[in-house]
């Protein structure tokens, strides 16, 4: 039976709930644990999959098809544990589900209320593989007093209540501000959050202290006899140059040890921190340099390509590189000489999105790299504008376009190279979607198989000609224009296993220029970089080395 940690923050939000928790996971696994981690969030959506970017960040997908917070891809990276549908939950999700068992009659006509039908359904979730680790960790969404998350709060205090003593502890994160006015950092904040914490029936067993100064061990030992908890539980958390020095810098502030106290493990197993030494040692010690431009639509929230941003990051590690980001405005590159502003980059990716702005910028970014031989990297929506800028400027396919953006302006302008998908196969049975569907969770999404093409480029890269990669898409490359755009060049090396769908594209006379329809970044980790990320960086400091 696992024993459960539940992360809760205070103060103000961002604090890094997610990070700390990540880490912490990672510190459980050096001692030989495992582990599973969760997020609950309080916002009322179902799931962030029809949030805008800009409202919430990239959605992080799962192999089996869940939309969720960008959180879990911090899960992910940090654990190694691929994330499941179990392990994000939303205050939309579980309300949900209330009402459609209340419409099935299943609460035989008993009036419905957050206390205890809400609660309980809640209370089912956190129980769901519990019997499957070590340690399952659980993160609450927002801070402590939102009105929104107090059903959680209740929950948890009940779960805690109802489990036997020792299982279950309270790890909650707060700010210490600093008033250089005075030269002091304040605890008063953090005191205020516990005692928020307390009167709703929870008490932390550690805190977690965020501070921009040193803490002092008088304002430790103060913060420990007024919030209730022993010294040795009362962790600094300082601001670091990276976030994949988190593991390291928590255990020498005593996080895991703090926790496993908690516990009452005693002798704790020795900690086995090799991994994340070669990880740190890779990020600060670059033998090289390469500069990335990434032409999107969401470049003002950097959080709208997170898992991209790290698998970059990653993808210069695997070559000891240190890489730095430029984020590009398509849009500006549609009225402008491209090469005003690409000729500077190493390399050029264009990430996935949705609708048509900024899509003509990201066609002549795909038209630059593909005539200046710069190395390319074009994700979901990024592999359909090469596909489109190859069939426009390559096959004369002048009118070439996608389906999406004709659907959007509610005329028809272009020929559909990229068109709706209707219909694809999952597993044994078939999916079938219409244009007008609701737009939660009917994309294509989640782990699909791809065939690569023997003696390509990508299968080169990989090592192997059957992937599995994650997907979420609605719109798909059309195979009628297949033949045609190999006749110029563009080779298409990966289909689906039944070969409707392509699944990526590549120019056979460009040293590096792949596209893939799939989210390769969803699956990158610091200390087992993505091939492609990998690959990627390789062609770009190759390219940088000929400049």
């Amino acid at each position: 039976m696992a024993r459960y940690i539940f992360i809760t923050g205070g103060v103000v939000s961002s604090l890094g709930k997610g990070l700390a928790s990540a880490a912490l996971g990672a510190l459980l696994q050096a001692r030989g644990y495992s582990v599973r981690l969760r997020k609950l969030d309080p916002y009322l959506n179902v799931d962030p999959g029809t949030m805008s970017p800009f409202e919430h960040g990239e959605v992080f997908v799962t192999d089996d098809g869940a939309e969720t917070d960008l959180d879990l891809g911090h899960y992910e990276r940090f654990t190694g544990v691929a994330a499941r549908t179990t392990d994000s939950i939303s205050s939309g999700r579980i309300y949900s589900n209330v009402l459609e068992k209340e419409r099935r009659g299943d609460y035989l006509g008993k009036t419905i209320q957050v206390v205890p039908h809400v609660t309980n359904e809640i209370k089912d979730f956190l129980s769901i593989g519990a019997n499957e680790v070590d340690f399952m960790l659980c993160e609450i969404g927002g801070t402590v007093g939102d009105i929104e998350g107090l059903p959680f709060f209740e929950a948890i205090r009940q779960f805690i209540h109802e489990r036997p003593r020792g299982e279950c502890i309270l790890m909650h994160l707060t700010l210490l501000p600093y008033l250089a006015a005075s030269g002091e950092l304040k605890t008063k904040p953090t005191q205020h959050s516990v005692k928020e914490l307390q009167s709703i029936g929870l008490a932390p067993d550690v805190l977690v202290c965020r501070s921009e100064q040193p803490i002092p061990e008088k304002e430790r030992e103060k913060i420990a006899l007024f919030c209730n908890v022993r010294k040795d539980a009362v962790i600094p958390a300082y601001d670091l140059k990276s976030i994949y020095q988190a593991p390291l810098a928590y255990h020498e502030a005593g996080l895991d040890d703090a926790v496993l106290n908690a516990f009452g493990i005693e002798p704790a197993p020795k900690p086995n921190m090799t991994v994340w030494e070669d990880v740190i040692d890779r990020l600060t010690n670059p033998e090289g340099e390469v500069k990335i431009g990434i032409v999107g639509k969401y470049t003002r929230l950097e959080d709208a390509y997170k898992s991209i941003s790290e698998a970059l990051t990653h993808g210069g590690m695997a070559n000891r590189t240190k890489v730095k980001i430029a984020w590009v405005d398509a849009e500006l590159l549609e009225n402008d000489n491209p090469a005003n502003t690409l000729e500077q980059f190493d390399a050029i990716l264009v990430p996935g999105g949705f609708g048509e702005r900024g899509t003509e910028g990201k066609i002549r970014a795909a038209q630059f790299a593909r005539e200046h031989k710069v190395p390319y990297l074009g994700i979901c929506l990024g592999m359909q504008m090469a596909v489109i800028e190859g069939a426009r400027n390559v096959a004369g396919i002048n009118s070439a376009g996608s389906e999406e953006f004709d659907h959007e302006a509610g005329v028809q302008r272009f020929e559909p190279v990229v068109y709706h998908l209707k219909e694809w196969v999952q597993g044994n049975h078939v999916i079938a979607r219409k244009r007008d569907d609701d737009k939660g969770g009917t994309m294509r999404l989640g782990a699909y198989n791809a065939n690569l093409k023997a003696g390509s480029k990508i299968a080169e890269i990989y090592g192997a000609t059957e992937i599995e990669e994650r997907h979420r898409h609605r719109y798909e490359v059309d195979t009628r224009y297949k033949d045609k755009l190999e006749a110029c060049g563009l080779d298409f090396a990966g289909m689906s296993p039944d070969g409707r769908l392509p699944e990526t594209v590549e120019w056979k006379d460009h040293p590096w220029f792949i596209g893939v329809q799939y989210h390769p970044e969803l699956k990158s980790k610091p200390f087992a970089p993505h091939p492609l990320f990998a690959g990627f960086i390789k062609a770009a400091l190759d390219n940088s080395r000929l400049v």
